[in-house]
């Protein structure tokens, strides 16, 4: 005979008095946690008590009901609901919807409460927020009332907006939160859909590389052709802008490379016309020049117009202000925001007066040009005044000699060697005329021998003249492209760089380069007749830096496959060396770009080892090409190595042992390991941050922790 199943039987629920209920002792949990109590209380009085509170008869001595019910699972509830009392916003007596329980331990009730709980699943919270938008909330009222900040409302409506298929998989424990927020930097569902098939098969899936895939192509906001453009005008013209809304992205990514590309030539053409306009016969627009791309043009020299007794005066006044507050605040460790604002304010307005425009002899503007082009800044930059040698305006003739025709003078040549020995003998000395003739050339020609000979014994007797004259020559190279004003055969080269480095032109040292260069043709006379005397004037110092700045244009220590000088570059490090050369203080890093992506997977992790120990090699050596370079970067980002051919004899080569890098337990060790050992599969804790307000924290108080 077959037994009845026995039917269980639910606890009664009932409305209680809000002053009729206690907190129990027996509530198991301690720690807060979750959503605060101020945010609880805010939202039962937005949307009333969602969960009802279980209690307990409390019972006498005698075990018998007092009136009174405590409460072992719910106390946040209460505590909510007390504070809303406190407030007046709540009845005293207030009916709370309870469940009475009866039998078994209170803690048991208070420990199934907390444990039997199922979270809500981050993707369902999205999916919500995304409805939330669709019904018609802004994101300032999701926000609102679901207590959190707008970032955050951002944060979960981009997720949301990710590829259906990834979220299917991400539903499914096929990827980790942070890979799904790596996909949220492209909204273009099929291309997150082929970067996920590439990662499908790889053994690294780290998210740092699905968002360098789905930026392939890109430009970022921070480039010199977006900051020239403006990234205001660039969204009006249509174009889309990728951000991650996770981590720092620098202003993000274009994605309409073409459309940029167009508006950076839209906007030089512009300039350019406003240039073109000063009467220059040729303008040559690029958004970047090579570095050298000056080289063999001639470099008019303009004059800078003098301040108007107004200018002077404003410049005079805010030079005074400057100075005052440099001295108010010179012992200052900060400054206050507005002087600090104020300082910038004045040294822009200095700089203003200072940077006057050059102005031009107009016959000179006429065979020369201009090149427009973009700093690294994203400012406009205009280099006027170069004359290309095919525009230079013919050489006259020394002295009052006629030109003869190449033909003639071969065949006076000829006819004057044949007669010169029967000269020599049968010509009687000639009868002196009433006037002088000109000397002969031939005679002049030995009378200059014996005076050049006996000009370089005297001038070999004097090193300041000889330094002084080699100074000159050097100069009319350097800075007027003439020879003709010096007798010494003394020739300065300055090579053009063939290959152009990575944003070699918008480096620092050729800023600082230039600058120099710049502040000589301020301090040299225009023209190079006048430039002895000037020289003659300048004390020992001032020719000694004029001297080092002309023979630094003439180094030349670049390799080159076809052109190999190996003693040239043995040279170039004993000239390292010599100055005490440090390429770290002089801005290099090893970057992807500048080494690491371009040299073996050997290479990369010597340079690893290296810097940084064995281990820290070893635990890179399993990675892919594209991966390690990502790495090794990371690695060796401070550390001051340099690979071989930009070291300087005698310098320590940076280098951490073994011991020393478990120690100090390197931060980019660590990373690697741990990666490592998870497979690949989890983020990185240090470089990929967490969404805010992580799943746990659902803003649900039906389901927040007691």
């Amino acid at each position: 005979m077959a037994t009845a199943v026995q039917k269980i039987v639910l606890s009664s629920s009932r409305d209680i008095p809000f002053n009729k209920l206690v907190i129990s002792q027996t509530n198991v949990r301690r720690i807060k946690a979750g959503v605060s109590v101020e945010e609880l209380a805010e939202d039962i009085a937005r949307r009333t008590l969602l969960q009802s509170i279980t209690v307990r008869p409390v019972r006498d001595a005698d075990g018998n009901e007092t009136g009174m019910f405590e409460i072992p699972a719910g106390g946040r509830r209460y505590r909510a609901l007390e504070l809303l009392v406190k407030q007046k916003r709540l009845a005293k007596n207030a009916p709370v919807p309870c469940v009475v329980r009866e039998g078994g331990m209170a803690e048991e009730d208070s420990l199934a409460e907390n444990i039997q709980r199922a979270p809500l699943h981050p993707l369902d919270q999205f999916r919500a927020f995304l409805t939330f938008r669709e019904k018609g909330l802004s994101e300032e009222e999701i926000a609102a009332n679901q207590f959190v900040s707008v970032s955050v409302v951002k944060q979960r409506l981009r997720l949301a907006s990710v590829s259906p298929k990834l979220l299917d998989v991400y539903a499914a424990d096929g990827m980790t939160l942070d890979q799904l927020m790596a996909f949220t930097v492209n909204g273009d569902h099929e291309r997150q859909e082929q970067v996920f098939e590439r990662l499908a098969q790889a053994y690294r899936k780290e998210p740092h590389l699905i968002r360098r895939m789905l930026t392939e192509g890109s430009v970022r906001a921070a480039d010199k052709r977006a900051q020239f453009v403006g990234l205001e005008a660039y969204a009006e013209a249509g174009g889309v802008t990728m951000h991650d809304l996770f981590q720092g992205d620098d202003g993000g990514w274009l994605q309409d490379v073409g459309l940029l590309d167009m508006l950076v030539a839209e906007k030089l053409r512009e300039q350019s016309e406003a240039i073109s306009a000063e009467g220059w016969k040729w303008i040559d627009v690029a958004p970047d020049f090579p570095y050298g791309h000056t080289y063999g043009l001639r470099h008019l020299r303009g004059e800078q117009l003098p301040l108007t007794e107004h200018e002077q005066a404003t410049r005079d006044a805010l030079q005074a202000e400057l100075d005052a507050l440099e001295e108010t605040y010179a012992e200052a460790d900060d400054l206050p925001d507005e002087v600090d604002e104020r300082l910038g304010e004045i040294e822009t307005a200095i700089s203003a007066l200072d940077d006057r425009p050059m102005v031009f002899d107009p016959e000179e503007i006429a065979r020369a040009g201009a090149f427009v082009s973009i700093d690294g800044s994203g400012n406009v930059r205009v280099e006027r005044g170069y004359v290309r040698p095919e525009d230079e305006r013919p050489l006259e003739p020394e002295g009052d000699l006629e030109i003869e025709d190449p033909a003639n003078v071969a065949a006076r040549a000829e006819h004057e060697d044949d007669r010169l020995a029967a000269d020599i003998e049968t010509t009687p000395d000639p009868e002196e005329d009433d006037g002088l003739k000109p000397i002969p050339d031939r005679l002049m020609t030995e009378l200059t021998a014996h005076r050049t000979l006996a000009l370089r014994h005297a001038l070999g007797e004097r090193p300041d003249i000889a330094f002084l004259a080699a100074l000159h020559a050097l100069i009319l190279r350097a800075f007027y492209h003439y020879g003709s004003d010096t007798c010494l055969e003394l020739d300065l080269k300055n090579v053009s760089f063939g290959a152009q480095a990575p944003g070699l032109n918008d480096s620092s040292l050729a800023s600082a380069i230039d600058g120099r260069h710049q502040a000589w043709v301020a301090a040299l006379p225009k023209e190079p007749s006048d430039l002895w005397e000037v020289l003659q004037a300048f004390d020992g110092d001032s020719r000694h830096a004029l001297f080092a700045h002309c023979v630094s244009l003439s180094v030349n220590a670049i390799y080159e496959a076809y052109n190999r000088r190996p003693r040239a570059l043995a040279h170039a490090d004993l000239l390292a060396q010599a100055v005490d050369l440090d390429m770290v203080a002089a801005g290099w890093e090893p970057t992807i770009d500048t080494y690491l992506g371009r040299v073996t997977k050997a290479r990369i992790l010597a340079s690893v080892r290296e810097a940084k120990g064995t281990r820290a090699g070893d635990r890179i050596e399993h990675l892919k090409k594209g991966d390690m370079a990502e790495k090794a970067q990371e690695l060796l980002a401070g550390s001051g190595w340099l690979p071989e051919p930009l070291r300087t004899p005698g310098h320590p080569v940076t280098a951490v042992d073994d011991a020393s890098a478990v120690e100090t337990g390197q931060s980019g060790d660590r990373e690697v390991e741990d990666t490592a050992e998870d497979g690949g599969e989890t983020a990185m804790a240090e470089t990929e941050p967490q969404i805010e307000d992580e799943s746990a924290e659902i803003d649900m108080h039906v389901i927040a922790a007691e």
